[in-house]
């Protein structure tokens, strides 16, 4: 008889499931199913990541400094306060292994990214869901949801896979309001999708218990690189540099991401094709009786009468070679998530969903 047994709470979690990318017997096949960016990274950035093949032998940086001082100059913050990661993922993990435990709390919000959850859990402390308001997150919820165990806050703002977001001075109110051995962790993967949005960098600065994490996978194009940042108090990122590996991103990720952040003029194009077609994507769908909340992401929720006709929607668009994402994961089996793709992609899947809902008259 074996006691070998993983620490409690890791049994308790589910596996992530990622966006499917392919359909069995199909070809001809658009994935727009993991808010992934249509356009690819920049020239410059496939450049830089073909360099560094001269350099695979040696290990890389160890203190990320030229990733650092990039996104200091491009965002306008403190690199020393900067910490860079395996996808901001690996951020979201750092915060649950250095600041919460057993006996403790992580508040995340009802239709919050799954992976909240799947690190407190990991880190053996307790998640604690909070309700949304109308797929909104509801900062009245949370603060009456804080207790004297609450160790860390989620929100994705805009958040996944709603697309919705809260304002700058509601995220303000729920950092003033929350207990004061607690931390507010702003998750901002899609915040460059917004005009003129810093993620939070403003709050960061302004307080000492809120933490921004941002990504390289969507606007950038370097999703299948894992590359993640984050941003807060000097003391708070100097807990999690003591966690970090020292070689937790190669020298290919580092100089990649480098490029791609500097490539302004590329991120502008991506920004306004995402912008232009996710409006006529909004519009397409409201046009044939399917709503959509505003979407401030890369994706558009869109929603149908019941779970039954998201299903039988999904599978039709499948049998159309088009792939989006069910989030019944996420407490929405009523709707679909779909990525704003480039425009015959989105002119496709508008027209396969107007036919699936003709037919279905």
């Amino acid at each position: 008889m074996t006691l070998i047994m993983p620490q409690p709470g890791i049994l308790d979690i589910a596996p992530y499931v990622g966006g499917q990318s392919k359909i069995a017997g199909l070809s001809d096949v658009i994935k727009l199913s993991s808010n992934e960016n249509p356009l690819g990274p920049s020239e410059k950035a496939r450049a830089a990541f073909l360099r560094t093949v001269h350099s695979l032998h040696r290990y890389p940086s160890t203190d990320h400094a030229e990733l650092r001082a990039a996104i200091g100059e491009v965002h306008g913050v403190d690199p020393a306060r900067v910490i860079c990661g395996v996808g901001s993922d690996e951020i979201i993990t750092f915060l649950c292994q250095a600041y919460a435990g057993p006996g403790d709390e992580v508040i995340h919000t009802q239709h919050g990214f799954a992976m909240y959850r799947i690190s407190a859990l990991a880190a053996g402390a307790t998640p604690v869901e909070v309700p949304e308001r109308e797929r909104v997150v509801d900062v009245d919820a949370i603060l009456a949801a804080c207790t004297d165990r609450t160790r860390l806050v989620f929100i994705a703002n805009p958040a996944n896979p709603t697309g919705t977001m809260i304002p700058a001075e509601d995220a303000a109110r729920l950092a003033d309001g929350l207990p004061p051995q607690a931390i507010l962790v702003l998750d901002g993967a899609y915040a460059e999708f917004v005009d003129g949005f810093d993620g939070g960098a403003a709050l960061v600065e302004a307080r000492q218990n809120v933490v921004m994490t941002r990504t390289f996978s969507k606007i950038y194009g370097l999703g299948g690189l894992r590359i993640g940042w984050g941003y807060g108090p000097a003391e708070l990122i100097g807990v999690l540099d003591r966690i970090r590996g020292p070689f937790n991103l190669s020298t290919t990720q580092l100089d990649t991401a480098e490029a791609a952040l500097r490539d302004i003029d590329y991120t502008r194009h991506c920004q306004a094709e995402n912008a232009r077609m996710r409006a006529w994507l909004t519009e397409a769908l409201n046009g044939i009786g399917v709503p959509t909340d505003r979407s401030f992401a890369n994706f558009v929720l869109a929603r149908f009468a019941d779970p039954a006709e998201a299903q039988e929607c999904d599978a039709f668009l499948k049998t159309q070679g088009l792939i989006v994402r069910q989030v019944a994961g996420y407490k929405l089996p009523e709707a679909l998530r779909i990525t704003v793709g480039d425009e015959p992609a989105c002119r496709r899947v508008a027209h396969a969903i107007a036919r699936f809902r003709e037919g279905a008259r």
